[in-house]
């Protein structure tokens, strides 16, 4: 009988080949959306990658940093340690306080006379020159994490979008085919729902290592806060 044709060629489609299976026998919006995904996951990983080894470095530096400032006797030599440093955020910040520094020290180009002490004119606009560094710094760290923010979110209902796309599929073949039998529905379902696994497959690490990576930032932004604080009351004792 031609329904019992129809069945016979329905059932074995989605249950053969396991997920390759299924993608294989999907259609075209569910191929669609299975390439979208799979283009935010791979950007994704990428960006967990870079960002995992960029803020490891960082965080490496910044002690190494913090080992160089606090052993110098003179900001001119922490300085020159600074190029070999530059994954450190806390080296923009001293940089750009050394800078400030020294040209409230110098009063606009001249120098001091012989003997006498360097001052600095306004610890306000120092603190706003390290506060102003910091949040470049910080910007700079946080770079490409709203990316993983957006998969995270978005991902998820670009998968259930595929699904109820692939279900209304599935029941289109039931009024074509007139049978509401499991080898008819089973198929369209089985490959409906393989999208959403795929948002989930791509929100999920994306989510996880969203969250990871800013709490690594704000460690950075509280070391910065308290190097600045610290480079403050050297500047303090040492030149007012």
């Amino acid at each position: 009988m031609p329904l019992q044709s129809l069945l016979a060629q329905a059932q074995p489609a989605a249950f053969t080949g396991g997920v390759a299976g299924l993608v294989a026998h999907s259609g075209l919006m569910a191929r669609f959306v299975l390439a979208l995904l799979l283009v935010f996951s791979l950007l994704s990983w990428a960006i967990i990658l870079y960002k995992g080894l960029a803020l490891h470095r960082a965080h490496g530096q910044s002690e190494t940093f913090l080992e160089v400032f606090r052993r110098s006797s003179k900001f001119s030599e922490v300085n020159s340690v600074c190029s070999q440093l530059k994954a450190s955020p806390l080296t923009g910040v001293f940089q750009a306080g050394y800078l400030e520094v020294n040209q409230q020290v110098r009063g606009g180009g001249t120098h001091p006379a012989a003997g006498a002490k360097p001052t600095v004119r306004s610890l306000e606009s120092l603190s706003r020159s390290l506060a102003r560094a910091a949040t470049v710094e910080a910007t700079r760290l946080e770079r490409r994490l709203s990316f993983l923010a957006t998969t995270a979110s978005v991902t998820p209902f670009i998968g259930l979008f595929g699904t109820v796309w692939g279900i209304m599929d599935a029941f289109a073949d039931i009024g074509r085919i007139g049978s509401a039998n499991l080898a008819v529905v089973a198929p369209g379902i089985s490959e409906a729902l393989i999208t959403t696994a795929m948002g989930l497959f791509a929100a999920i690490p994306a989510a996880v290592f969203f969250n990871f990576f800013n709490s690594r930032v704000r460690v950075l932004s509280s070391m910065m806060d308290d190097f600045a604080l610290e480079f403050l009351n050297i500047v303090e004792r040492n030149f007012t």
